[in-house]
C-alpha cells in the first residue's frame, strides 16, 4: 500500500512539474505577441499637425517585459521612414516626433499615413515578431479653398432665357481647390450678398453649388444695367459649419446689347421715371406752289433721325438699319405731295401745293428696323404749306372809332362805345396765313404813338393808354393804323379816338367880382346883368345853373340857365341904394360829383339918366371857320342893344392885325375879308367894341374863332435827306436808307403814308419811311436801281408826291470761282513724256476784284501732275505706266479746285479724271514655235486636234492682254481650208467633215493678236497627221447602258466594262466628258468603269459620260485623235436608296383640342420630309402616348396623313394638357424613323378670341395659314414660341345673341398655346397681344385680304357674351333663391333613399357582426394584443410599438400630380379643384364625391382583392389571390387586429387596454366590438372599420368634430419611418365634456412608393357604446344588407375617415 502511495505521489510530482515546466514554455512562446484580439495591424488616427510628443499608440498590448532586470523582450522600431514615431520599449507607447516640423497631410508634405513596425525579439526564446502600426494622419481643415484667379469674366445677351447656364467656368481645375481631403476639400459655391451691387445675387443664382454652374435668375436688361460684378463664394464641406473656411472671387457679367428694343426717334426726352420718350412732333414749312427743285430736300426741325435703342449690338454688322416711312397723315392725299427716303428719312417734295388747297399737313412716320423686329416707333411731322405772301395784310373795318374816359389811367384799353361796356377790337387778317392762326404782323400808329399803341400779337388787337388825355385840350385824336407782314403793308386805316368828357372844370366867370351901375326908372323884369360862367366839361358836366346865393333882398332874380340878373317883379328901386349880390354857377352833373364857384355883383342904384353904355347879348363868342371859306361869308352878328337907343358904333379893337376880317361899324355883322391859311394862323381871338359915342359909353365882347382845316397841301419830302443810297447784296431786309415828307394839313389830311411805285418785289418801305429790302439782292444780276417813292396823305381823295432814289448795290465776296466744266477727263497715253501739258482748266469768280487761282486738292495726285497756279495748265511730274494700274481701267481721279485769293468764299472744286491709255509694250508669244496633231481620215466637223496657246504681258482685262487666234490663210491656203482655230480657246479642229488620204499631213499657221494699240501678234506652226484606219481602235458598242448603280455602292464597285480594239494597238481608255466632280474611274487598260466617289441620287439621278479610247502609240505622244469610232457613250442610272430619314417640319407641335370636341375629332396635322424618293418617301406615322385614365390612349393618328385625332372626351377638362411623341417611318413602316414632340392643350370658348373681318369666310380659309402666321409672330413678341391655333372660320355672327349670319364678312375664333405653360394663354391678354396691334396686324393682312380687306374687331366668343349677357339679365336675388331652391330639390331626393337604405343595412351588419364575434376562435395572450388595427409581417424583425410584438403602420401614398398616369391633363392649381394635394392647413372637409383627382393603383400591387384567412395563432390575415402572388403573400401578410383601446364594457365604462379587457376576446359570450368591414384600397392601404349599434338616445361626434381632431393628428404626423406609440397620439376629452362623441380609429398602410405615416387615435369619451363610421369612397357602391342585433342602428351614411388624404378620392375596396 505505501508504496502504491509513493508511486502515486510521485506521479503527481512529475505531472506537477511537467506541467510547470510546460506552463514556463507556453509562456516564453507566448511573448512578442499581442495581448488583444483583431487584427493583427495596429491602426490609429491622428490628426495632421499634431503637436510634438503627442501619443499615438498607449500601449501596444505585446505580452512580455521590455524593462527591469529580467526583460523577456527588446522592442525597436523598424521602417521609421524620416524618424517620426518614437518607442518608449518600456511602456510599450509610441510618440510623435515633429521636432522643428509639422505634421501636413496637405501638399507638399501629403503625408497621409505613417507605416513603422515594431519589432519584438523574445529573448528567451529568440523569435522575432513585427506588429505594424499604421497611423493614418487625418485631415483638418486648414486651408481655405483657393480661385485659380480673382476675377472671373463672362458676357451674357440680355435676351439669354431666365435658366440658363451662364457660366461653367469653376468646373474642372479652373474654379477654387482645396488641398484638404474628403469633405474638408470638397468644395461648394454660393453667391454672396455684394452691397456695391445689390442686384448681384437676386439676378443669378447656383443651384448646384458642387458644379459652380451660375444660372441666370432674372431677365437682363442691358438699358438698365450693363455690368454685374458677382461675388461668387467658395467654401468647403467640414462637418462642422463654423469650421468650414471660404474664399471669394468676383465674377464680373458683362451684359451684351440684344435685339429687344425698337428705334427711337431723336431728340428723345423721358417721360419722368420711365424709359419712354414723350411724343415728339417735327415741324417743316414750305411755301405754295414752290417748284420742288427750290425747296427739296425739305428742311425739317429738328432733323428726322431715329436711333436703334439697343446702341451696342455686337459684332456691329448685326445691328439693324433704320427703315423711315410715312404710315398715315391728313389730307389723305399726301402721298402726292410727299416722299421720304427709305434709309436716310430725307424728306422731299413732289409736286407744288397750292394754298388754296392745303394749309397744312400732319403726318405720322414710323420708323422701324429693317430685320423685321415688330417694335417700330412713330412720331408727328406737321408740315405748314405758307402763303407765298403775295397778299397784303388787312383790317375787317375801313375806319374804326373808339372812346375813353379822360381820367382813365395809363393801360386802359379804348372801348368802342360811350357806355365803355366792351373794348374796341382791331382785327387784321392776313390771306397769306389761316384765318385761324395769328399772322404774326406788326402795327404801326402814324401819329399819337406815344397817346397809344396796339397790342403786339394775336388776331384781334386792342389799343390801351400810353399816357393820360384831356378832353379839353383834344377831344378827338384821329390817326391812321398800318398793319406790315414784314414784307407787305395794308392800306392804312383811320382810327378815331373820341375822349369822353369827365367831370374835372370847375364853372368859371370872367371875373371875380362885377360892378353894375342901374337906375331907378329900370322897370321890374328888366335886365341888370349877364353873367356868363365857362365850363370846359361838355354835356351835363359842362351845363351851367346860377343862383343868387345872398346880398339879392328880394330885389333881383337870376335866370338859372342864362345867368341874366333882372329887377324882381314889383320892386321898385331906390336912389342911393346898394346891393352885393353873391352868385353861384355849378354845372349839372351827378351831386356827388357836381363842381361850382362864385362871385359877387356889385350893385349901385342910381337917379335916371342918359348915360348908360350899348351892352351886347354876351361876352363872348366863339365859332370854327373853315380856311377854305369864300371872301365876303358874313361869319357872326355883333349888334349890341342901347337903352337910350343911341346909334352904336362897332370896332375890332384887337386880334386881327392883318385885317383878315370885316366888322360893319353900324350893322356889327362880323364878315371874312381876306382868305384864310390854317396852316399859318388857326385860330383868330377878336375883341369886338360897341360905342354910343359917349365917353363912358362904350362896351366890349370877345370873339374866339378857330380855324378848321381842308386838304389843301400835298407831302412834301425833305430835300436834305440823302438821294443816293447804297445797300450789299445778299442781305435780305438790309436798311436802304429813309426819305421823310412831312403835310401841313391836319388831321387824316395831314397824315403822310409811303409807298413804292416800283421793285416792289425787290424793297420795302415802312410807314415812317424806312426801305429794306425784301428779298437778297444779288449784284451780279444787277447793281443799280432807281426807286420811286410816293407819299400821300389820309384823305378821302388824297395828294400825292414822289421822290426818286438812287440805290447801289455794293458787291460782297459771296461767290466761289466756278469752273466751266463739273469734271473734265483727258487720256494720256502712259509713254507721255514729264511736263507735257495735257489739260487746261478754267474757273471764273464773278466778284469783282476777285484773283482766281487753282491747286490740285487730293495729295495722292501731286506726285504725278503738276497744276499752274496762274493758267490752270496741268501737266505730267513723270510718265504713266498702264500695267502699274491694278484696276482694270487705268484711271487717276483727283480733285482740283479754283479759290479766290482774296475772298473768303469756299474754293470751286472740279474732278479730273485722267485716263491712262495702254500703248501695248508686250506682244503675244505662242508657248511652242511648233505644236503636232493627229486627225482620223473620216473626222467629222469640229473635231479637235490641239490646241495652241499664247500669252501676252500686258495688264490683265485690258485690250492689249486679250489674246484671240486665227488661221493665217495666205501661208497654206488649203490646210486654212479644212482647218480652223477657235478665236478664244486657240483649239485647233476640223473646219468640214475630212476625208483625207491616210498618212498625209497639213501644215497650218496660227495668228495669236491682242487688241492693243498699236495691234501686236505672234505666229506658229501646227503639223497634223492623217492616220491610218487601223490604228484608231474602234469599240463595240456606240452606247452602254449598264443596270443602275445603287447610291450606297461602296467604292470600287463595277458598273460596266467597255471594249475597244485596233490593230496590233495597245488600247487607252478615258473618259472625256460627262464625269461630274469625278464620281468614276475607269481602268486606262482594261476599261472597267467604277465607282470611285459616293453617290448620291438626291443630287445627281444619272451620268453620261463619253469614253474615248486611243491607242498607246497616240498617247504616249500625248495627243489624242476622236473619231467616229473611238468614242462611245455610257448611260449610268444611280439607284436609290433608303439613306435619309425622315425629319419633321417642326421639333414640336403645339395644338389644342376642345372641351366639347367630339370622338375623332381633327386636332392637328403633322407632317415629314424625306429626302429618298418612292416608297423610301411614303411616311407612315404612329403615336407613343403614356397610358391615360381607364387605360385610354386619349389621341390616334391617320397613319399615312399625320392627322392626329382624339380618341377619348375632354369634357371638364379646362387647362389640361397632353404630352406625347409621334414617330415617322418611311418604307410605310418599314424604313427609317425620327420623331417629334406633340402637345395638345384643352380649351374652351374661355381662351378663345373672334377676330371679326370685312371679307368672306372662303378669302379667309384661303389665306389661313398665312394670316395665323402673322397674328402669331406678334403673340410671339409677348411671349416666345407660342403657337396660334384656328378653332373655327365662319360667317359674322351678329344681333341678339349673335343668331344673325353675314357672309360677307366672317368670324376667325383662335386661342394661342403657351408652351412654357402647356396652356392656353388667357383670352384678355391674347386680346391686349392683337388689340394693341391691330394697325400693323392690318397692314400686313393688307396682301391676303385684297384691298379694303381689314379686321373690324376682336370680340368675347358668342357662348361667353352670351352668358355675360344672362348673368347681368338675371337679378341677384332671383337666381340665388333659384339656385337654392334647385340645390334643396336634388339634395333632399338622394338624402331620403340614403337613410332608407342605411337604416336596413346597419341593421343588417350588426346582425352579422353579432354572429362573427361567436364563431371568431381565440385570439393572443392578453400581453401581445397590438395597439393598432393591423400588422405587417414578414421575415424581417418585427418593427411596433408593443413591448413583446413589433409592428409597422401602413400609410397611404401621396403621388404629386406630375406622378398621375402620365404628364396628364389634369391640373392641380386650376380654379376646377378646391383643394391643393399638399394643402391639409384647413382641416379635412368630406369627400368630394365627383372630384376628378381620381389616383391609380401602383402597377403589380393590390390588383386582385385578395382573401382573409385564420392562423394557427387565432388572428385573421389578408393575402392577395393568385398563383404569381404566392411568393409574396409568404414574405407579406396583413394582419387584421382588433384595438381593445375603443371597446366598453356594457356599463358605459371607459375600457382601457388591460388584461382583463384583453381577455375579452377569448370569450365568446361577451360583446365584443369587433364587428365592420375591411377595406383595401387601390393604392395599397388597408383600412377596417368597426361598429356596434347605438341606442336612439346617444348622441355622436359630428364630422366637424372629427375634422378637428384630424387638424391636431396632422400636426403630430411625421415624416419619416417612426415609431410611435399610439396611446401618445390618443387625446380624450375631459371628464366634464357632457357631450358623446364618436370614436374613431383610423390607420393606412404604406406603399410602395412611401409617403408620410400618419397614425391617428382620438381618444373616447364616456358613453354606453361605440360605433366606427365606413365610408363608400369614389361612388363604390358596396352596400350589403345585414341583419342587426339591436333595434337601433345609425341612420348616417357608413363614413371611412382618412384624415388628410380624404380629398385624395382613393377608390377602396371592401373585402
Amino acid at each position: 500500500m505505501l508504496q502504491r502511495f509513493y508511486l502515486w505521489k510521485w506521479l503527481a510530482v512529475g505531472i506537477a512539474v511537467t506541467t510547470t515546466l510546460a506552463c514556463c514554455l507556453a509562456q516564453n512562446d507566448e511573448d512578442c505577441k499581442l495581448a488583444r484580439t483583431g487584427p493583427p495591424a495596429t491602426i490609429v488616427p491622428i490628426d495632421e499637425e499634431s503637436r510634438n510628443g503627442t501619443i499615438l499608440v498607449d500601449n501596444m498590448l505585446i505580452k512580455g517585459t521590455a524593462g527591469g532586470p529580467d526583460p523577456t523582450i527588446e522592442l525597436s522600431l523598424k521602417d521609421n521612414v524620416d524618424y517620426w514615431v518614437i518607442l518608449d520599449p518600456i511602456k510599450q507607447t509610441l510618440y510623435l516626433n515633429s521636432t522643428g516640423r509639422i505634421l501636413d497631410r496637405d501638399p507638399p508634405m501629403s503625408i497621409q499615413s505613417i507605416v513603422v513596425q515594431v519589432q519584438c525579439v523574445n529573448k528567451k526564446v529568440g523569435t522575432i515578431i513585427n506588429h505594424e502600426v499604421r497611423i493614418v494622419v487625418r485631415d483638418r481643415n486648414d486651408n481655405s479653398p483657393q480661385f485659380q484667379q480673382q476675377q472671373y469674366y463672362v458676357a451674357v445677351n440680355e435676351l439669354t432665357p431666365v435658366g440658363t447656364t451662364i457660366f461653367t467656368g469653376f468646373s474642372g481645375n479652373n474654379g477654387a481647390t482645396d488641398i484638404d481631403d474628403g469633405p474638408n476639400g470638397q468644395i461648394e459655391y454660393v453667391i454672396q450678398y455684394n452691397p456695391n451691387d445689390k442686384a448681384s445675387n437676386k439676378t443669378f443664382d447656383i443651384p448646384l453649388t458642387l458644379s459652380g454652374a451660375v444660372v441666370l435668375r432674372e431677365r437682363l436688361n442691358y438699358e438698365e444695367k450693363t455690368r454685374y460684378f458677382v461675388i461668387v463664394q467658395a467654401n468647403d464641406r467640414a462637418q462642422n459649419l463654423h469650421e468650414r473656411r471660404t474664399s471669394t472671387a468676383t465674377l464680373t457679367v458683362d451684359v451684351l446689347d440684344g435685339d429687344d428694343l425698337g428705334p427711337m426717334f431723336l431728340p428723345c426726352v423721358l417721360v419722368n421715371n420711365t424709359r419712354d420718350c414723350r411724343p415728339l412732333t417735327y415741324q417743316a414749312s414750305l411755301p405754295e406752289l414752290t417748284d420742288p427743285e427750290h425747296v427739296n430736300p425739305i428742311s425739317v426741325t429738328p432733323p428726322i433721325q431715329a436711333i436703334d435703342q439697343d446702341r451696342n449690338i455686337q459684332p456691329p454688322s448685326d445691328r439693324p438699319g433704320i427703315l423711315y416711312s410715312i404710315l398715315v397723315g391728313t389730307p389723305e392725299d399726301y402721298p402726292q405731295y410727299f416722299h421720304m427716303n427709305l434709309t436716310t428719312a430725307v424728306l422731299t417734295l413732289l409736286k407744288p401745293i397750292n394754298r388754296d388747297l392745303h394749309q397744312k399737313f400732319d403726318l405720322v412716320i414710323k420708323a422701324e428696323q429693317d430685320n423685321g423686329h415688330p417694335l417700330p416707333a412713330f412720331a408727328n411731322l406737321h408740315i405748314e404749306v405758307l402763303d407765298e405772301n403775295n397778299q397784303k395784310p388787312y383790317f375787317t373795318r375801313s375806319m374804326y372809332e373808339g372812346f375813353i374816359l379822360e381820367s382813365s389811367p395809363v393801360g386802359t384799353t379804348v372801348s368802342d362805345n360811350h357806355n365803355l361796356t366792351s373794348p374796341l377790337q382791331i382785327v387784321v387778317l392776313d390771306n397769306d396765313v389761316e384765318e385761324t392762326k395769328d399772322p404774326q404782323l406788326h402795327l404801326f400808329l402814324n401819329d399819337y404813338n406815344t397817346f397809344f399803341t396796339v397790342t403786339q400779337s394775336g388776331i384781334t388787337r386792342y389799343l390801351t393808354l400810353l399816357q393820360p388825355v384831356d378832353r379839353e385840350i383834344q377831344q378827338l385824336y384821329t390817326f391812321s393804323m398800318t398793319a406790315s407782314d414784314g414784307v407787305q403793308e395794308s392800306i392804312p386805316v383811320t382810327v378815331n379816338i373820341l375822349v369822353i368828357d369827365a367831370n374835372d372844370n370847375s364853372p368859371t366867370f370872367s371875373n371875380i367880382s362885377y360892378n353894375v351901375k342901374i337906375y331907378t326908372d329900370m322897370r321890374p323884369g328888366e335886365g341888370v346883368i349877364k353873367l356868363t360862367a365857362v365850363d370846359a366839361d361838355e354835356g351835363p358836366n359842362g351845363q351851367i345853373v346860377y343862383e343868387i346865393l345872398a346880398g339879392d333882398q328880394g330885389d333881383f332874380i337870376i335866370t338859372d340857365r342864362t345867368g341874366l340878373i333882372t329887377i324882381a317883379p314889383g320892386v321898385v328901386l331906390s336912389v342911393g341904394r346898394s346891393y352885393a349880390l353873391t352868385v353861384k354857377a355849378s354845372d349839372s352833373a351827378p351831386p356827388e360829383q357836381r363842381r361850382s364857384s362864385i362871385t359877387t355883383v356889385y350893385i349901385e342904384v342910381l337917379p335916371p339918366n342918359n348915360q348908360s353904355p350899348p351892352r351886347f347879348p354876351q361876352l363872348m363868342y366863339s365859332l370854327e371857320v373853315s380856311e377854305a371859306m369864300r371872301i365876303g361869308a358874313i361869319l357872326l352878328n355883333l349888334q349890341a342893344f342901347d337903352r337910350e337907343g343911341d346909334p352904336i358904333r362897332y370896332l375890332i379893337q384887337n386880334g386881327d392885325p392883318q385885317q383878315v376880317f370885316n366888322l360893319s361899324q353900324s350893322s356889327g355883322l362880323l364878315a371874312l375879308g381876306k382868305p384864310l391859311d390854317r396852316e399859318s394862323t388857326d385860330r383868330y381871338i377878336l375883341i369886338v367894341t360897341a360905342s354910343d359915342g359917349r365917353p363912358d359909353g362904350t362896351s366890349t365882347a370877345t370873339v374866339n374863332i378857330v380855324v378848321t382845316d381842308v386838304n389843301d397841301n400835298g407831302p412834301v419830302f425833305d430835300i436834305f435827306l440823302p438821294k443816293n443810297l447804297s445797300v450789299q447784296e445778299e442781305e435780305a431786309n438790309a436798311f436802304v436808307g429813309q426819305v421823310r415828307a412831312t403835310d401841313p394839313d391836319a388831321g387824316v389830311n395831314g397824315q403822310v403814308h409811303y409807298s413804292l411805285a416800283n421793285f416792289n418785289n425787290l424793297f420795302r418801305i415802312t410807314s415812317n419811311g424806312s426801305i429794306y429790302t425784301a428779298v437778297k439782292l444779288n449784284r451780279e444780276v444787277r447793281d443799280y436801281y432807281e426807286l420811286i417813292v410816293e407819299a400821300t396823305d389820309g384823305a378821302v381823295d388824297p395828294r400825292r408826291s414822289t421822290l426818286t432814289l438812287a440805290i447801289k448795290v455794293l458787291d460782297i465776296d459771296d461767290n466761289s470761282p466756278v469752273f466751266a466744266n463739273a469734271s473734265y477727263t483727258v487720256c494720256v497715253p502712259e509713254n507721255l513724256p514729264p511736263g507735257t501739258v495735257f489739260l487746261q482748266i478754267e474757273a471764273k469768280d464773278v466778284d469783282l476784284g476777285s484773283d482766281v487761282n487753282y491747286r490740285i486738292r487730293t495729295q495722292e495726285a501731286l506726285q504725278y501732275f503738276a497744276l499752274n497756279k496762274y493758267t490752270g495748265e496741268l501737266s505730267l511730274l513723270k510718265s504713266l505706266d498702264y500695267e502699274s494700274f491694278s484696276d482694270t481701267e487705268a484711271t487717276f481721279t483727283f480733285l482740283v479746285e479754283a479759290f479766290d485769293s482774296k475772298g473768303t468764299m469756299p474754293p470751286g472744286l472740279a474732278t479730273v479724271t485722267v485716263r491712262v491709255k495702254d500703248m501695248n509694250d508686250y506682244s503675244p508669244v505662242f508657248s511652242k514655235k511648233l505644236y503636232r496633231g493627229m486627225v482620223a481620215p473620216d473626222a467629222v466637223k469640229g473635231t479637235v486636234i490641239t490646241t495652241v496657246s499664247a500669252e501676252d504681258q500686258d495688264p490683265p482685262g485690258t485690250p492689249a492682254s486679250r489674246v484671240r487666234y486665227k488661221v493665217d490663210v495666205v501661208q497654206f491656203p488649203y490646210s486654212a481650208s479644212i482647218f480652223d482655230v477657235e478665236e478664244n480657246s486657240g483649239r485647233v479642229v476640223t473646219r468640214v467633215n475630212l476625208n483625207e488620204e491616210p498618212s498625209a499631213v497639213f501644215k497650218l499657221m496660227v495668228i495669236a493678236y491682242d487688241d492693243g494699240d498699236p495691234v501686236k501678234f505672234d505666229t506658229t506652226t501646227v503639223e497634223i497627221a492623217v492616220l491610218q484606219p487601223s490604228v484608231i481602235p474602234r469599240f463595240t458598242q456606240d452606247e452602254y447602258r449598264p443596270p443602275p448603280v445603287s447610291e450606297s455602292a461602296p467604292k470600287g464597285t463595277v458598273v460596266t466594262v467597255v471594249t475597244a480594239a485596233a490593230l496590233n494597238q495597245t488600247i487607252v481608255y478615258s473618259v472625256v466628258s460627262g464625269n461630274k466632280e469625278d464620281v468614276f474611274a475607269i481602268n486606262n487598260r482594261t476599261g472597267v468603269i467604277s465607282v470611285k466617289k459616293s453617290l448620291d441620287y438626291e443630287s445627281v439621278k444619272s451620268y453620261e459620260l463619253r469614253i474615248q479610247a486611243d491607242s498607246l502609240q497616240v498617247v504616249r505622244s500625248n495627243l489624242r485623235v476622236p473619231s467616229k469610232s473611238n468614242t462611245a457613250k455610257v448611260f449610268i442610272e444611280v439607284k436609290d436608296e433608303n439613306d435619309h430619314a425622315p425629319v419633321f417640319t417642326k421639333k414640336m407641335y403645339i395644338g389644342g383640342v376642345s372641351e366639347d370636341a367630339k370622338m375623332f375629332s381633327s386636332v392637328l396635322k403633322v407632317k415629314a420630309d424625306d429626302k429618298d424618293t418612292g416608297n423610301y418617301s411614303a411616311m407612315q406615322y404612329r403615336l407613343i402616348i403614356p397610358p391615360i385614365k381607364d387605360g385610354k390612349e386619349g389621341f390616334v393618328i391617320e397613319a399615312y396623313t399625320g392627322l392626329i385625332k382624339t380618341a377619348m372626351l375632354f369634357k371638364n377638362m379646362r387647362r389640361s394638357y397632353f404630352k406625347f411623341q409621334v414617330i415617322a417611318t418611311d418604307d410605310y413602316g418599314k424604313g427609317l424613323s425620327s420623331k417629334a414632340e406633340v402637345l395638345v392643350s384643352v380649351v374652351n370658348q374661355l381662351d378663345m378670341q373672334v377676330i371679326v373681318s370685312n371679307v368672306p369666310p372662303t378669302l379667309v380659309e384661303q389665306n389661313k395659314d398665312q394670316l395665323i402666321g402673322i397674328l402669331e409672330r406678334y403673340v410671339q413678341d409677348q411671349i416666345p414660341g407660342a403657337t396660334v391655333v384656328v378653332e373655327s372660320i365662319g360667317a359674322r355672327r351678329f344681333g341678339d345673341g349673335y343668331s344673325e349670319e353675314d357672309y360677307t364678312k366672317s368670324d376667325l375664333m383662335v386661342y394661342a398655346i403657351d408652351p412654357q405653360t402647356n396652356r392656353a394663354i388667357m383670352r384678355n391678354e391674347l386680346f391686349k397681344f392683337l388689340d394693341g396691334k391691330l394697325l400693323d396686324i392690318n397692314k400686313e393682312f393688307q396682301p391676303y385680304l385684297g384691298q379694303g380687306g381689314r379686321i373690324l374687331e376682336i370680340r368675347t366668343p358668342d357662348v361667353v357674351a352670351n352668358v355675360k349677357k344672362q348673368a347681368q339679365a338675371v337679378g341677384f336675388t332671383e337666381g340665388a333663391l333659384l339656385a337654392l331652391a334647385v340645390i334643396i330639390i336634388l339634395c333632399c331626393m338622394p338624402a331620403i333613399l340614403i337613410v332608407m337604405v342605411s337604416y336596413r343595412q346597419r341593421q343588417a351588419e350588426c346582425a352579422k357582426t353579432a354572429r362573427i364575434q361567436m364563431a371568431l376562435p381565440a385570439g393572443k395572450p392578453a400581453s401581445t394584443t397590438a395597439n393598432n388595427l393591423y400588422e405587417e409581417l414578414g421575415d424581417n424583425t418585427m418593427r411596433g410599438y408593443a413591448q413583446q410584438e413589433q409592428q409597422q403602420l401602413l400609410r397611404p401614398s401621396l403621388l404629386r400630380p406630375e406622378e398621375l398616369s402620365m404628364e396628364s391633363g389634369i391640373d392641380p392649381g386650376q380654379e376646377y379643384y378646391g383643394q391643393d394635394y399638399y394643402s391639409y392647413e384647413h382641416g379635412y372637409e368630406l369627400p368630394q364625391y365627383g372630384s376628378r383627382r381620381r389616383l391609380l393603383s401602383p402597377s403589380g400591387m393590390y390588383d386582385g382583392y385578395g382573401e382573409v384567412m385564420v392562423e394557427n395563432d387565432g388572428g385573421y390575415y389578408y393575402s392577395p389571390h393568385g398563383s404569381t402572388a404566392e411568393e409574396w403573400a409568404r414574405k407579406k401578410k396583413i394582419k387584421l387586429i382588433v384595438d381593445p383601446e375603443y371597446e366598453t364594457s356594457s356599463t358605459g365604462e371607459d375600457s382601457a387596454p388591460d388584461s382583463s379587457q384583453k381577455s375579452r376576446l377569448n370569450n365568446p359570450n361577451i360583446q365584443n366590438n369587433i364587428n365592420g368591414n375591411i377595406y383595401i384600397a387601390q393604392n395599397g392601404s388597408v383600412v377596417r372599420t368597426r361598429r356596434v349599434c347605438l341606442g336612439n338616445n346617444l348622441k355622436v361626434t359630428s364630422p366637424v368634430r372629427l375634422g378637428k381632431q384630424f387638424k391636431k393628428l396632422d400636426k403630430l404626423a411625421v415624416t419619416h419611418e417612426e415609431n410611435v406609440p399610439l396611446n401618445t397620439l390618443s387625446k380624450g376629452p375631459s371628464s366634464s365634456d357632457k357631450m358623446n362623441t364618436r370614436p374613431c380609429s383610423v390607420s393606412f398602410a404604406s406603399s410602395i412608393i412611401g409617403a408620410e405615416n400618419i397614425v391617428t387615435k382620438p381618444g373616447g369619451s364616456k358613453m354606453k357604446s361605440t360605433e366606427e363610421q365606413e365610408s363608400v369612397v369614389d361612388n363604390e357602391d358596396v352596400k350589403e344588407p345585414l341583419e342587426s342585433h339591436s333595434e337601433h342602428t345609425q341612420s348616417d351614411e357608413e363614413e371611412l375617415w382618412m384624415g388628410p388624404w380624404n380629398n385624395l378620392h382613393i377608390p377602396m375596396t371592401k373585402l
